[in-house]
């Protein structure tokens, strides 16, 4: 039974002690100090017992959040650390019975009926970990912490159980951190490159440990490359569309980094000046804590290290998380150096089947694109071709073998190779599909019992008058987008091509035409732009036409790069477009080369600001497609560390700009890296800016490119 002690003269009972309250509130030792006591259980404070009044000097000296409750109403006293737990239930809750103070905190799982169990059992408990929602700070918002409680009985003079003393751990850190560690376990399995790795990596360290400095270093080619993150800086790693920017890091043995990735042994640094022998910037130097940590497998060597500006302890259980951690970093990026490997090899024989360069019109403008499938890992049987034939016309065509492997992309180079040979000689559509039919069912019987499915739709377009003559082996039939006139708004339909077999099935085929009227386009397209798992056919192929109908302008750069999302959810697929356009008129292009060095962003914009004023674009237009391209020139030289190639080209409706480089990953050398590193507001501003905008991979390298409509008052 509880108790209030009796006998106790004021002159034996201290002051009360002083807490550093929250701003703009009384401390909680204030409040106890001025509360009435005697209209509660407890009584006049000069009639506590002096367990319960050394209990109350305990738990208001106390920086951790304490509270106790008294008799069997649990009349609550707390400290301002478990104010801040309570939220707006403060400072109301002081003084009066728990339940009804707290309400459904008190009555939430593990909270309330815990110190009940103390109380009447008499036995201390230690609560496991346990959630609970708390409303910190002055508006009160609630969220998930963490708590460890522990429970003890306070007995009065006669030995009685008088109340119950509350001594909560908040473990939220320590818990979020694990629960950090697993999404970090999670999303390294999905992590298919050492960009990959690398964003993730610098992401979950500077999320979980609310780091200042944080450095992921790999080994290649003999020397280390690094990328980092630094509090306040914008990041490289921001946009998941370009890739991090590496820089060589120095063989220099005093570097913590380098250390610990060439002895494969971690080093804690608490306080100090860690970086001081190798630092390169001001930032560097204000490092004051530092954790290194080798990433080392049988494939691979490297490092982590971690920072702080402030001095800090690293104590046991976080050396071990952040063991754990690089374990799972290292393993990541050794399956990574492995996928790299093998989908470089895969993608180089894809991508040498295709066509580096496609054929230049005067009034006709062509574009195609290739993207891998969701595994990304193999070659495939997609393909596109697009080349003059003898008498001037254009011989265009998408096909497709079925399979996802080097035997599929093997049957493509020779379906394509052999497409252009008899194109060459006999152009027309029904001799070029027999003939490749009879190559298809040769190939076939020699796979013995494999069976080898092919589909093509091929066609040649007359320049003279726009009209194209095509036949469909099994394949689907393009798309025709009608440019508006009249003011009418552009309309999009599937072509009426005649079905025919597949080819090797010994089939006949027939043509179908169409005509392109200036402003006109045609999209041809394989299967894995429109077909999806568990949805009909028909709701890809109408997906794909709506949204060639809203396309900004016919453009078939534009309309290759809206093909391949056009269509809701993932394929497992490749996927292969190729685009003609009939433009309204001819167009002016320029092409400049662009050297890898810091200069080159202010060349193209000197080059740029020359030409288009020349031609007398819009200035609006000028300043933006400025803008634009020093933006894209910038980050192809620094991903790329290649030259770069930009491309102009301006009609009646619209200016094309695209950038192209030449390489897989940064290898601008340091200097040229950190002079180039201020990048502005990345492909966002693109976004902003432009009409439409995309990326297209080549055989070498990547061609990022955007598009901005002209004022239809503008003549050419």
């Amino acid at each position: 039974m509880a108790g209030t002690g009796g006998g106790v003269s004021p002159s034996v009972i201290p002051a009360l002690p002083a807490q550093t309250p929250s701003p703009g509130r009384p401390g909680c030792a204030e409040l106890v100090q001025g509360h009435d006591w005697g209209a509660t259980a407890l009584g006049p404070r000069e009639h506590w017992d002096p367990a319960v009044t050394a209990t109350v000097e305990l738990v208001l000296a106390s920086p951790m959040p304490m509270a106790y409750t008294h008799g069997d109403g649990f009349l609550l006293i707390y400290n301002d650390a478990y104010a801040d737990l309570i939220g707006t239930r403060h400072p109301g809750a002081l003084g009066r019975p728990a339940a009804e103070a707290l309400g459904d905190l008190w009555h939430s799982r593990g909270f309330g009926g815990a110190v009940e169990d103390v109380y009447r059992g008499g036995r201390p408990s230690l609560e496991a970990e346990t959630p609970l929602t708390v409303a910190r700070g002055a508006h009160g918002r609630p969220e998930q912490a963490f708590f460890t409680r522990g429970h003890s009985v306070v007995r009065d003079r006669r030995g009685h159980v008088t109340g119950v003393l509350t001594v909560a751990a908040e473990t939220t850190q320590v818990t979020r951190r694990l629960q950090n560690l697993g999404e970090l376990t999670a999303k390294l399995a999905g992590a298919l490159t050492i960009d990959d790795v690398a964003r993730v990596v610098l992401g979950y360290t500077m999320t979980s440990f609310d780091l200042d400095h944080c450095t992921f270093a790999v080994d290649d080619g003999g020397a280390f490359r690094y990328v980092r993150r630094i509090r306040g800086e914008m990041l490289d790693e921001a946009d998941e569309r370009l890739p991090p920017v590496w820089k060589r890091l120095a063989n220099d043995p005093r570097a913590p980094i380098v250390a610990a990735a060439q002895s494969g042994q971690p080093s804690f640094v608490p306080d100090g000046e860690p970086l001081a022998a190798v630092a390169s910037s001001r930032h560097e130097r204000r490092i004051r804590a530092l954790a290194a940590l080798p990433l080392r497998t049988p494939l691979l060597s490297g490092a982590l290290t971690i920072g702080y500006r402030s001095a800090h302890a690293w104590l046991p259980a976080e050396r071990a998380l952040l063991s754990a951690a690089a374990q799972l970093v290292a393993q990541a990026a050794e399956r990574a150096r492995r996928f790299e490997a093998q989908h470089g090899t895969a993608q180089l024989l894809q991508r040498s089947m295709l066509p580096e360069h496609l054929p230049e019109l005067e009034t006709f403008r062509i574009a195609a694109r290739y993207d891998v499938g969701v595994d990304g890992n193999a070659a495939g049987g997609d393909f596109y071709d697009a080349f003059r034939l003898v008498d001037g016309r254009l011989a265009m065509v998408l096909g497709d073998v079925a399979g996802h492997d080097v035997r599929a992309a093997a049957v493509m180079g020779q379906v394509r190779a052999a497409l252009r040979a008899m194109a060459l000689t006999d152009p027309a559509p029904p001799s070029v599909l027999a003939g490749l039919d009879r190559l298809v069912g040769s190939l076939g019987a020699e796979s013995r019992n494999e069976e080898i499915f092919v589909t093509v739709v091929y066609g040649v377009l007359d320049p003279a008058d726009g009209t194209i003559t095509m036949s469909s082996a099994g394949h689907p039939p393009p798309v025709l987008r009608r440019a508006g006139r009249g003011g009418e708004p552009p309309t999009a339909e599937l072509v009426k091509v005649p079905p025919g077999a597949p080819l090797g099935l010994g089939g006949r085929w027939q043509t179908g035409q169409v005509r392109l009227e200036p402003g006109d386009s045609i999209l041809m397209f394989s299967d894995g732009v429109v077909e999806r798992r568990g949805h009909p056919l028909n709701d890809g192929l109408d997906a794909l036409v709506a949204a060639t109908a809203a396309a900004s302008s016919g453009d078939p750069r534009n309309l290759c790069s809206l093909a391949t999302s056009a269509v809701e959810g993932s394929t497992d697929d490749d996927v292969a477009v190729l685009a003609v356009e009939h433009a309204v008129a001819m167009s002016r292009s320029a092409t400049m080369l662009v050297p890898a060095e810091p200069t080159g962003p202010s060349r193209v914009r000197q080059w740029m600001t020359t030409r288009l004023r020349e031609w007398s674009v819009p200035e609006p237009v000028v300043g933006a497609a400025i803008l634009c391209t020093s933006e894209l020139t910038t980050n192809a030289l620094l991903h790329a560390g290649t030259p770069a190639q930009v491309h102009i080209d301006l009609n009646a409706e619209r200016l094309l700009v695209s950038v192209a480089d030449t390489g897989t990953r940064g290898s601008v050398i340091r200097a040229h890296a950190d002079t180039m590193s201020s990048r502005g507001r990345g492909l966002g501003l693109i976004e902003e800016l432009s009409d439409s905008w995309g990326t297209d991979p080549t055989v070498r390298g990547t061609t990022v490119w955007f598009e901005m409509l002209l004022p239809r008052t503008t003549t050419d």
